[in-house]
């Protein structure tokens, strides 16, 4: 185990883990990054326990798939009355705060385990968006992507002050903490790249001005666009492609890698206070985000794929006894940086009953293969499930065919090899370890049951029917 130390984890909001310079993107400008993956360990196999903002953020508070959290939609969100890896450091006398997004119920009262929040984003209303508890295909949610393209181009979001906010807070923070005995962990949490893709003129205009490369397969028919019937529902219930006209996609490329990089600025100042703060050196810093963002290939923005772009995630380690520029393929999860926080704080005894592992860890060992599992169950009536191998990806539908994909030979995804013949014992074996796991179809049903009762108390489905379809939490003001 390596000598206890603060902690900082900064989590981005759907932050596609290829758009970074240093993960091969030669266009997008993200200098702070780059230096952080320089010096430590980024995962190229990182996922999110569920590929949606409720469900991921619920597991990592927890620590727990979002089969044991049972935050299964953007309504049903973390309470408190799970343990938390927050609760249990504090509970240890650790110094854990957060700045930023949380995305929990936000009732008064309920106890998350932290030390302070300081500027929470919440669920809207202590609710969240209801009609994501409705799994019918045929329930169109346009105004999300209506506002995608009215709101892409230069200027100021809401989320972009928001996060100028969070990120001074940090700053301050940092400087302004008092030196305890045992070992701090800091939560910053910014909202930035996920839409609105408004993002400030400096940033904006830095991709606006050149020929951005079309997203993989925009242009492709249907069929092969989306392959797979779960694919094609969720496609129509999103309805992001038949919104797009002449011009739009790169307006909405551009707002996208302008808040990439204006991520990557506020990180490079919170980073810079650290330094500043003389605590560099006694401090490890973790970065993520949430879950990833289709960013239009096959047509699709958002979200809730399965798919690299969407379930995939950034996740870089950087500190003491972390290997520098080195490049790990181990599947990790967010689950993974919530072990972290105990395992690398002083904390392992509480880290016992979760099922992530150290950071530090498994930078500095061989790479392994580990199953990291990933599980929608929202927008679709069949839920869906992802594990990830070191080499192969499996998608396990309730209503539907399993996809298979050779992650080495084919990383764009591109060929479905579960219906070849060589696939079969690939196939049963990834099975295998899914059912390990959990039972897909009893876990589908509990979601479907956990979702009928939460729309009871809102006045049942018709009532939630009528409601506006969200498309983004306001921040707090």
């Amino acid at each position: 185990m390596s000598k206890p130390q603060n902690l900082l984890v900064i989590m981005s909001d759907e932050h596609n883990n290829r758009v970074m310079r240093h993960a091969g993107d030669a266009i997008v400008h993200t200098p702070n990054l780059d230096a952080l993956a320089a010096a430590g360990t980024r995962f190229t196999a990182a996922y999110t326990p569920s590929p949606i903002c409720v469900p991921a953020r619920g597991a990592f508070a927890t620590g727990q798939p979002v089969h044991v959290s049972r935050c299964w939609d953007n309504a049903i969100a973390y309470d408190g009355t799970q343990g938390s890896w927050a609760r249990a450091l504090r509970d240890r006398g650790h110094r854990v705060a957060s700045i930023g997004k949380l995305h929990y119920q936000g009732h008064a009262g309920q106890d998350y385990g932290l030390s302070e929040m300081i500027l929470p984003m919440q669920i809207t209303n202590g609710t969240g968006d209801v009609t994501m508890l409705i799994r019918d295909p045929a329930d169109v949610r346009e105004t999300a992507a209506k506002k995608l393209l009215a709101q892409a181009g230069p200027g100021e979001s809401e989320y972009t002050l928001y996060d100028r906010r969070v990120c001074a807070a940090a700053q301050t923070w940092l400087h302004e903490v008092p030196r305890g005995e045992k070992p701090w962990v800091l939560f910053v949490s910014m909202v930035a790249p996920h839409f609105p893709l408004t993002a400030p003129p400096e940033h904006f205009y830095r991709y606006a001005r050149q020929q951005l490369p079309v997203p993989k397969l925009w242009n492709a028919p249907l069929e092969e666009r989306l392959p797979h019937p779960w694919l094609r529902a969720f496609g129509h219930r999103s309805d992001h492609y038949r919104h797009f006209k002449d011009g739009d996609l790169q307006r909405a490329l551009a707002g996208y890698y302008g808040l990439v990089s204006f991520l990557d600025e506020n990180i490079g100042k919170i980073l810079r206070a650290l330094e500043d703060s003389g605590q560099a050196a006694d401090t490890r810093i973790v970065y993520t985000s949430d879950h990833g963002d289709n960013l239009g290939t096959r047509g699709l923005w958002g979200k809730c794929t399965m798919y690299e772009e969407s379930a995939g995630i950034p996740m870089i380690i950087a500190g003491a006894d972390v290997p520098a520029g080195h490049v790990s393929r181990t599947p990790v999860t967010l689950l993974d940086v919530a072990a972290t926080c105990l395992l690398e704080t002083g904390a392992a005894d509480a880290a016992a009953d979760l099922p992530g592992s150290s950071l530090v860890a498994l930078a500095a060992a061989p790479d392994e293969d580990r199953a990291a599992l990933s599980q929608l169950h929202t927008y679709v009536p069949g839920g869906s499930f992802m594990l990830r191998s070191l080499r192969h990806k499996y998608v396990h539908y309730i209503d539907g065919p399993p996809q298979l994909f050779d992650m080495e030979a084919d990383p764009e995804e591109l060929h479905d090899i579960a219906a070849t013949p060589d696939a079969a014992p690939i196939l049963a074996e990834m099975r295998a370890r899914l059912f390990a796991m959990l039972d897909p179809v009893a876990v589908d049903a509990a979601a479907k049951a956990d979702q009928r009762a939460w729309m009871a108390r809102y006045g049942g489905e018709e009532e939630i029917r009528k409601r506006e379809r969200a498309a983004y939490t306001p921040p707090p003001a």
